[in-house]
């Protein structure tokens, strides 16, 4: 664990101006929401990840604070076709701005090809990197071939004897039929 993380939050302007990476292997058990899309836990996962904040020149104001967060991990999700483990590659690459407030974030949000966050005296920096990891899920894993093959027979059996001991919704009204 490296000086910054034992309290898991960031002086992000001192961050910038010291201006070294942090280099990390983070346990997944520490990243709670990520860990529960897992196909079951295994003790020994991690994401490994690196930050780096550098501080920009702005015109007619003070500099800026950028954050470049990159993270990949490979974590096993459950295949939506067969139910078993299917391993997944995730990817981060991301560049963010700080910006002063939440107005000021709202206002450039729309113009700002960056994400902005908003300056704040302890910056959660593992709360981040754990969103950016849970958008990169996919909506659907599966295998591109599953390794059993799966036996789509949900609720198929108990169709069947339903079928013969549920009678026809129209049935009472041919037997009205039947008796005029």
């Amino acid at each position: 664990m490296s000086r910054h993380l034992h309290a898991q939050r960031l002086n992000m302007q001192a961050f910038a101006q010291e201006g070294k990476p942090l280099i990390e292997l983070t346990p997944l058990s520490t990243l709670e929401r990520l860990a529960q899309e897992l196909h079951a836990p295994e003790p020994d996962l991690a994401v490994s990840w690196q930050a780096r904040a550098e501080l920009r020149p702005h015109a007619g104001a003070e500099d800026e604070v950028w954050l470049h967060l990159q993270a990949q991990a490979t974590l096993p999700l459950t295949c939506q076709r067969c139910m078993g483990a299917v391993p997944e590659a995730l990817q981060v690459d991301q560049w963010y701005r700080f910006v002063a407030d939440e107005d000021i974030a709202l206002a450039e949000d729309d113009q700002s090809e960056e994400d902005l966050l908003v300056m704040v005296p302890q910056f959660d920096l593992l709360a981040v990197l754990e969103d950016e990891l849970l958008m990169a899920l996919p909506l659907v894993p599966m295998h591109e071939t599953c390794p059993v093959t799966p036996v789509f027979s949900a609720g198929e059996s108990e169709l069947d004897g339903q079928e013969d001991a549920k009678p026809h919704p129209f049935a009472a009204l041919a037997q009205l039929k039947k008796g005029k």
